[in-house]
């Protein structure tokens, strides 16, 4: 299958294009409204990506959810799993991550294989994540449930070896995660480490609840800053990051 979102993502990537996912957890969304206030002003701010799931799941508004961006917007629909289970076919891609800070063989692949035979019948994309969970100074509801330590803080040769070690396996993107709620980013030293050691695009979250912070993510070499939290606690940090990427795109020259 021909990964026309992924290819326009690593091409943007490529041109130092920078992007911005809205990250929304389905057992976060209050009610069908607030959803709809949310994704609209998603697309009056010209958001790149939604990316929609988490570590845990409990509700069943997974699918729910997913209808209702899709009845608004063209913007691609990107599955962010926790596991298998949390697998919707309306999706336009999913994250398939492999979790290769961790040691979790089930997180490595045990989980990809009871999913695989769903998605090669899908007409998902499937983007190759090697996922990287990076200490954001606080135990994240990421780390608990895949039972891996987040590489530390200030370990750059680490995440840059496994980020390259995820490159020459063939996965196709690095996502490095400070977590839901952690109480500070990976750092720009780490991000910028990491950025010139690989070739592919790299994704950053958790811990980004300033524009500041973003500014700051994007400008060390991240190619997608994913914000969830921050921006359900306030929304007006939508307009105000989607503003600080345009503005940033047009210094750079892109488009």
């Amino acid at each position: 299958m021909t990964k026309k979102k992924l290819n326009q993502l690593s091409s943007g990537s490529e041109n130092k294009r920078k992007f911005f996912a809205l990250l929304i957890d389905p057992d976060k969304v209050k009610d069908r409204a607030s959803l709809q206030r949310l994704v609209n002003m998603a697309i009056e701010n010209e958001v790149d990506f939604f990316f929609v799931g988490g570590s845990l799941i409990v509700s069943d508004l997974l699918s729910a959810c997913i209808s209702e961006i899709k009845s608004a917007t063209d913007i691609p629909v990107i599955l962010f799993p926790g596991n298998n289970q949390y697998i919707d076919l309306q999706s336009d891609a999913i994250l398939y991550l492999s979790l290769i800070s961790g040691r979790n063989p089930d997180l490595l692949i045990g989980q990809h294989v009871l999913s695989a035979p769903i998605l090669k019948r899908s007409k998902m994309e499937v983007w190759p994540t090697g996922y990287m969970l990076i200490d954001g100074g606080n135990k994240t509801s990421v780390s608990y449930m895949s039972n891996t330590n987040p590489i530390p803080h200030d370990k750059y040769d680490i995440a840059v070896s496994t980020a390259i070690a995820g490159e020459l396996l063939g996965l196709q993107l690095i996502y490095m995660d400070a977590g839901s709620g952690a109480d500070k980013m990976i750092s720009e030293k780490m991000i910028a480490s990491v950025k010139r050691a690989i070739e592919i695009p790299l994704v950053i979250g958790g811990g980004i609840n300033s524009v500041s912070k973003a500014k700051s993510a994007w400008k060390s070499g991240a190619d997608v800053v994913v914000v969830g939290n921050a921006i359900e606690q306030n929304p007006d940090l939508l307009i105000e990051m989607t503003e600080a990427k345009i503005v940033l795109n047009q210094q750079l020259n892109v488009h």
